[in-house]
Order: structure tokens, then sequence, then C-alpha cells
């Protein structure tokens, strides 16, 4: 049995930001969504890069369909990596990216940060994605309860992302079995930090028609403030007959040699031109800053970026007059041969020097966590890379965690950045201060004060600095 997608998305800026750096595309096999990060110039490229670099897979004859997936997202990665060496200004930048590749029956999933994808099947609704927060992590150790999670101060803080952070980024990868009639929504944070779940869930059960569904999912967002970009990508899974094709609802013409030679050289015009003319060869919606890419050029460092490689790739198989390479030197297969051995060397490389680089500088940073139920300063940055910790206990203090207040004890609990060693050693002292409010107060001089000062808690006679 061939399946395929029925689908709908919709983004919107919201009603507090100036620029969408949401992007999403879903077609007939293949959806995606993205929500980048990086402050006034780099969330929109991240997110629109990443997007587009993974469109061309929207067909139902993927090669290695379960690699396929994952293997784009790293090649789109350091394709970000290469936008920052070119464009310092988007240091920083970086994406989530939830995607959805169907393959036979089979979707093939990739993951990354804390966009999420939600699935209606069988009457159960549920998250399937899993976020790469703090909280999460949080949650997941038995810290923290889920419902905490939701209002907690540092619910967003992101533990993985893709971008110029980590050469070789850690994806979720799963396999799952798809049925027709199943229905599934990706969406940004914007959406699930306005509306609360069962209001989700109650939209995506009850309203039939998948447009009117994220209309209405968008609308709600915006009632409630939409203080973030929110997208919304919906899909159902459903037969493939062979009277059903849908047919592309604009189509771009192709780009000849000429125009491929201008792109190449980095024209927007003809880049975005090159964009649309591959995208609108099967049914799709982009939305969000992709679709500003694309149909407008207005982010035209992917635009450009973008239409140079593809017109690059698509001018080695054309010669001057027939179409045929005319020395076999030259020739696709020839240039691969020799070509990748020096990529993968320059990629092994430069994640190898990031990740030296990483850790040196992780080593200069100071934060004040846990450790034992006493407060305590680390040296690094409270996270891990696979099974590698890149922070260590420097001091620990007598201060126990439980003689804070609520609101100290989740501040330390969640980790508190410092400028170096002194400025944690000045929070530490704060801390104290903050604990010995607690200790009894002991009159001076008395036989009693003296015996009941034996007994008193250790950071109740420690002196402050």
């Amino acid at each position: 049995m061939a399946l395929k997608l029925k689908f709908a998305a919709k983004s919107d800026v919201g009603r507090i930001r100036k620029k969408n750096d949401d992007s999403a595309y879903v077609g007939e096999y293949l959806a995606v969504l993205a929500d980048g990060m990086g402050g006034h110039v780099g969330g929109d490229v991240a997110s629109a890069s990443t997007v587009l670099d993974l469109v061309h897979l929207d067909h139902s004859d993927i090669e290695d369909p379960q690699n396929a997936l994952p293997d784009e997202i790293q090649a789109a990665n350091l394709v970000l990596n290469e936008l920052v060496g070119s464009n310092p200004k988007l240091s920083g930048m970086g994406t989530t990216v939830t995607s959805l590749l169907l393959s036979g029956t089979t979707l093939q999933m990739a993951h990354i940060g804390d966009s999420r994808a939600y699935r209606l099947k069988h009457g159960t609704f549920e998250q399937i994605s899993r976020d790469h927060t703090f909280v999460q992590r949080l949650v997941d150790e038995g810290r923290i309860k889920p419902a905490e999670a939701e209002v907690h101060p540092h619910k967003n803080v992101l533990l993985r992302v893709l971008g110029d952070s980590d050469a070789s980024p850690e994806l979720d990868v799963q396999q799952i079995e798809a049925e027709p009639g199943e229905r599934w929504m990706l969406c940004s944070d914007g959406l699930t930090d306005a509306v609360s779940l069962p209001v989700i869930e109650q939209i995506i059960r009850n309203t039939a028609n998948m447009d009117e569904a994220v209309n209405d999912l968008v609308a709600i967002t915006l009632k409630n403030g939409a203080p973030d970009n929110v997208t919304v990508v919906m899909f159902e899974v459903i037969e493939d007959t062979a009277t059903d094709h849908s047919e592309p609802a604009v189509f771009e013409p192709a780009p000849d040699t000429a125009q491929l030679a201008i792109a190449a050289e980095g024209d927007v015009e003809a880049s975005a031109s090159l964009l649309r003319h591959e995208i609108s060869q099967r049914p799709h919606l982009l939305v969000g800053a992709a679709q500003l890419a694309t149909q407008t050029g207005q982010i035209p460092v992917v635009t450009q970026y973008t239409g140079e490689r593809r017109a690059a790739a698509l001018l080695t198989h054309r010669s001057p007059a027939a179409g045929q390479v005319l020395d076999p030197l030259e020739s696709p297969t020839a240039h691969r041969r020799w070509m990748m051995p020096i990529l993968l060397t320059l990629a092994a490389c430069l994640a190898v020097a990031l990740v030296v680089w990483g850790y040196m500088w992780t080593q200069t940073q100071y934060f004040v966590g846990t450790v034992d139920n006493k407060v305590a300063i680390y040296k690094g940055v409270p996270q891990e890379l696979g099974p590698i910790s890149l922070s260590e206990v420097d001091t620990v203090s007598q201060v126990p965690v439980e003689s804070l207040p609520e609101y100290s004890r989740q501040r330390v609990e969640a980790n508190i950045s410092a400028d170096n060693r002194e400025h944690a050693q000045m929070i530490i002292q704060e801390l104290l201060v903050t604990a010995k409010q607690n200790c009894p107060v002991q009159a001076p001089g008395s036989s009693e004060s003296s015996s009941n000062q034996a007994k008193l808690p250790a950071y109740c006679l420690e002196i402050m600095q």
C-alpha cells in the first residue's frame, strides 16, 4: 500500500517579534520545521538555510531512507558553519529541526531542539519528539515534575541545537510505522508556550479540515499575546491512489545554462528563481523565513548561498554543447573521488579544532550549583558532550541546599552563571548570608551559648568574608 501526506501549514511573526525566525516546509513525503535563534541577524538565516537544504528529499524513491534525513541535516549543519565562516556577524546562530520523511509505510524522524511533533493515532494524542532542554533534563533526572517544567524560568534553555556551536550535533532518530488516518502536528515553541496542550489537542481532534485547524491554532496564539513567532505544520497520512495526484500550484520555468551561471556567481534574483523552480516541481507549502528567502530574496545571504551551491551542482552535469562532460578527468564522478577524502579530512580537522577550542573555553567559565546537597562552585559549563562532563567541582561550601529559601534553592539547582571564580565566590557569600538568617541567635559569652554553639550547623558558624 502506497502512502503520502495531505498537509497544511501556517506561520506568523507574532505580536512582539519584528521578524520571523521560524521556517517550515511540508509536501507529500516530507515535513520539516525549524525555529531559528541567534539575535537580530541569525535566527532567520539558520532556519531558512536548513529547511531549504532538506526540501529536495520530498519524493517517494529516496535511496537509503533510514540515513538520508539525518545525513542531510548534518550536511545542513556544515552549511551553517560555512555561513558563519564567511560572515562573522552570524556567529552564534542556531536552529531547532523537527522533520519526518515518509518512505513506503515508514516515517523516518530526525529531531533536535525543542520544537515538537505530536501524533493523533487510534484515538491517542501524544508527543513523539523529546525536548532537548535544561528543564527536560531535570524532569528526566526526577528533580522536578513535568507540571513544574511548564512554568520553570529556564524552560527555554536549549542543550542541543543545529548551528555553529557543534560540528556534529547529536540528533534523535527513529523509525515509526505509519497508517492511513493518523494525524501529525509539528510546531515551534511559540505555540506551546502560548496555548495549553488540552486546547491544542481539542482542535487537532475535532477540526476535520487541516487548513482550518492550523489557522485556529495560530489565531488562538495571537489572541493569547504571541510573544514569539508561531509556526504550525499539520499532515495526515493517506493512501496514494493512482487517480489521486495533486498538482503543483505554481510552475516556475526551468533555468537555462546562462541563468545557472549567473546564479553560481551569486546573483540573488537568479538564485531565487532557481530555488523557486526546484520547489515548484511538486505540491508543497513553504512558510516563514524560508518562504521570504525563496519567494522574495529578502534574506539574501540564504538565497544567494543556497542558489550558488545548487547552480554549481547542476552546471557540473552540463557541457557547453550537448550536455556531456568532455574530459573524463573533469567528470562529477572523478571530482567526487578526489574531493571526498579532502572534504572528510577538512571536516575532521575542523571538528577537532572546534572541540579543542570549545573545551578550552568551557574551562574559563564558572557557575554555582549543587553537589551532595551542598552549594558548590563549578569550573566549566553545566553540559555534557556525550559521556564527557564539561564541568568539575572547584569548591564545596558549607551551605546546605535545604537551608536556602525556595527561590534561592531553585536558582542554585538551575545553576547560577558567574563571570569568574571571584564572582562565584561572591554568589556563595550572598547565599551564605541568606542561609544564616535561619540560624538561631546566640547571646555572646554565656556557657549556654557555648554549648548551643557546638550544636549549630557548620554554615551557621562560618565567618562571612
